[in-house]
């Protein structure tokens, strides 16, 4: 049963019992919400008993049960398909099942989309890490991305460039079912820039904003998921590039991995009087103040996108571009060697 809003929010979960509750009653206390529409892709532990107990208390909560998936089509983008044709509001938030909705964050974005005449608002929600290995990778990731999706570029309609991040994604739906819908984005794993792309393409506006002050998300809270997510995505953030991903990896060993090893390497050096002290002390300066830039401008980086300032010590950071270095390496070999990648229990087989 729908209360009048005017937005009708979707959200695709497969096997999310440890995040539905959260994501649900977040988006069930914002104002302008028509109805709730839960698409169950096929989960196979406890989310669907989640959802029953959730629809005695949430009124404009509906939950759909997702057939097979067919041929041709992602997991994620078949079941926000089906979400969209049970939807009757005149604006659709697709969002995820692991995001956490702030107190009057829909009211206030529906309201500033409205009054700029935005026909798609995206967010960069505010990223939860709780280990060690999140917090050293996804700042990393998102330093990374935030330099190759800049958001005054996307915003700016006489610029080509395009991005959204399918966590939160407000979308006119009129101007959703111009562009094509999901039906036009099936077979794409980011299927969240291909549909900013096809708006932009059709005439529609984009807004792209940093987001922690109005949703957060814990992407992954196992290291295994968050590798295969990450390895299922890089290769594509970078535009299928090769040399992108080689050469952030060059990047992180020449500036960062590199002069870490060095110093210590070079005191040893000195010590057994292998080389000249002062060279040695010259170049263990240079090192170091490599890695004090670069802490310093990451530090910087992190802030501005939502990290907690913390998340940037020398430590996270060296041990993130290490990782971040291997993740890129996986993407690549995944969609240029082994031509599949695995998300959520499922493989997909990459066609040329």
């Amino acid at each position: 049963m729908s209360n009048g809003g005017r937005v009708s929010v979707i959200i695709p979960a497969r096997n999310e019992e440890a995040n539905i509750e959260t994501a649900v009653r977040s988006v069930a206390a914002q104002q302008d919400v028509r109805e709730i529409i839960v698409v169950d892709d096929q989960s196979t532990d406890h989310t669907a008993e989640i959802l029953v107990a959730l629809k005695a208390d949430l009124e404009t909560l509906r939950v759909i049960q997702a057939d097979s998936l067919p041929p041709g089509w992602m997991g994620k983008t078949h079941a926000l398909a089906i979400g969209v044709s049970e939807a009757e509001g005149e604006w659709l938030l697709f969002t995820d099942a692991d995001t956490e909705h702030r107190p009057g964050s829909l009211a206030a974005l529906l309201c500033r989309a409205e009054r700029e005449r935005v026909d798609l608002l995206s967010l960069s929600p505010g990223q939860v890490t709780a280990t060690w290995w999140e917090k050293a990778v996804i700042p990393s990731v998102y330093v990374w991305l935030a330099k190759r999706f800049r958001f005054e570029e996307v915003n700016r309609p006489q610029s080509p460039a395009a991005a959204a991040n399918g966590q939160y994604i407000l979308i006119r739906r009129q101007v959703y079912e111009r562009a094509g819908g999901h039906e036009a984005v099936r077979a794409e794993v980011l299927e969240d820039v291909a549909l900013a792309r096809l708006v932009k393409a059709s005439g529609g506006r984009l807004l792209f904003l940093p987001g922690a002050s109005w949703v957060t998300t814990r992407m992954y809270r196992t290291f295994r998921a968050m590798w295969q997510g990450w390895t299922k995505n890089l290769y594509l953030l970078a535009e299928g590039n090769l040399g992108t991903l080689l050469g952030q990896v060059v990047e992180f060993s020449f500036f960062d991995l590199i002069p870490l090893i060095a110093v210590p390497a070079l005191g040893l050096a000195a010590a057994m009087e292998w080389m000249d002290r002062k060279w040695a002390v010259v170049l263990a300066v240079a090192c170091l103040s490599s890695l004090l830039w670069r802490s310093i401008r990451y530090r910087h980086a992190v802030v501005k996108l939502g990290f907690e300032p913390g998340v940037a010590t020398i430590r996270y950071r060296l041990a993130g571009a290490f990782l971040f270095s291997l993740l890129l390496l996986s993407s690549a070999w995944a969609w240029r060697g082994s031509r599949t990648v695995k998300w959520k229990d499922r493989i997909y087989s990459i066609d040329d």
